[in-house]
C-alpha cells in the first residue's frame, strides 16, 4: 500500500520540543520548560515565537520572552492564562512529554548589547514581563557589567509574585551568579489588587520616589543608570515617559543608549 510523503519542512520551520516540566503558580500563571535544540543560540533576555499546531496543520506562534539564561541546557518560559486567547487557552494545557514549536531565531531589544555602560540597571517588569528578566539576572555578564542591579516586579496578587521570587532565591545557591549578586541584586515587589506591604504601581513608586527612597539609592540619572522595560502596554507607556522625563534616551541593538523597552511581550 502506497502511504502519502509527508511534506519536506522548511528549512526555517519552528522545530519540535518536548515538554519537560510544567508549573501552575496561579490561575493566571503557569511555567513550563521544554528541550533545546543543540544548535539554538540566544543572548539573555531576547525573545522567540513559541507555538503549537493548529487547525490544519498550521503552525500557531506568538513571541515569547525566554526566562531560562543563555547557559542553560533547557529553554524556559513563564506565560499567562489566556482562557480565551488562541494559543495561551491550549498552551496552558500542555504536560511533560507534549510537543510544542519553537522558532529557530531569537531577538529582542531587552539585551545588554543595547545599552551603554553604567552602574545600576534597572529591570522594570509587571506580571509574566518578569520572564525576560529571570533570564538576565541569572547571567554572570549582567554582573560583569553592572555594579548593583534592581529588579522591580508589579503583580495584582500576591501569589503571581512567587516565580520571579523563587527564581531570586535560588540564586544564593547558583554556581555561576551566587556570589556575584550577593548583595548586589535588590528585588523589590508591589502588589496593586491586595494587601502588600508595597501597593502601588511601580510608576507611582519611580514618580513620588518611594522606590528609591527605599532602595536607598538616588534618582534616576542618565549619567550611571540604565533601564530595561517590560510589561503590559500601559505599563511600558508610563514608564517610558518617567525614564525620558529624567534625562534617559532609549536605544537598540544597532544604536546602543540608556534604556530600553520591549515591543514584542506577550501578555
Amino acid at each position: 500500500m502506497d502511504v502519502a510523503a509527508r511534506p519536506a519542512r522548511s528549512p526555517n520551520a519552528p522545530t519540535e520540543e518536548r515538554v519537560l516540566s510544567v508549573r501552575h503558580f496561579t490561575d493566571r500563571m503557569f511555567s513550563f520548560r521544554i528541550t533545546r535544540p543543540q544548535a539554538f543560540r540566544f543572548r539573555s533576555g531576547e525573545f522567540v515565537m513559541i507555538g503549537l499546531e493548529g487547525d490544519g496543520g498550521k503552525p500557531l506562534l506568538r513571541a515569547y520572552s525566554i526566562a531560562s539564561p543563555s547557559w542553560d541546557e533547557e529553554l524556559e518560559f513563564f506565560s499567562i492564562k489566556a482562557p480565551n486567547g488562541p494559543l495561551t487557552s491550549r498552551l496552558q494545557l500542555i504536560r511533560p512529554g507534549d510537543t510544542v514549536l519553537l522558532g529557530r531565531k531569537s531577538v529582542g531589544t531587552l539585551v545588554h548589547d543595547a545599552l551603554t555602560p553604567g552602574e545600576r540597571l534597572y529591570l522594570f517588569s509587571t506580571g509574566t514581563g518578569v520572564a525576560p528578566f529571570a533570564s538576565i539576572v541569572r547571567d554572570p555578564e549582567t554582573y560583569e557589567r553592572f555594579s548593583q542591579i534592581v529588579l522591580t516586579h508589579t503583580c495584582r496578587e500576591a501569589g503571581e509574585l512567587a516565580y520571579a521570587q523563587e527564581i531570586v532565591s535560588s540564586l544564593a545557591e547558583d554556581p555561576l551568579v551566587g556570589e556575584l549578586s550577593r548583595g548586589r541584586l535588590i528585588h523589590y515587589t508591589t502588589v496593586t489588587r491586595e494587601p502588600w506591604p508595597n501597593q502601588e504601581r511601580i510608576t507611582s513608586c519611580i514618580r513620588s520616589g518611594r522606590l528609591f527612597d527605599e532602595i536607598g539609592a538616588p534618582r534616576l540619572n542618565p549619567q550611571t543608570d540604565r533601564v530595561m522595560i517590560c510589561g503590559s502596554l500601559d505599563m511600558l507607556n508610563d514608564t517610558r515617559a518617567l525614564v525620558e522625563a529624567a534625562g534617559l534616551s532609549e536605544g537598540s541593538n544597532a544604536s546602543p543608549a540608556q534604556f530600553v523597552v520591549e515591543k514584542a511581550f506577550v501578555g
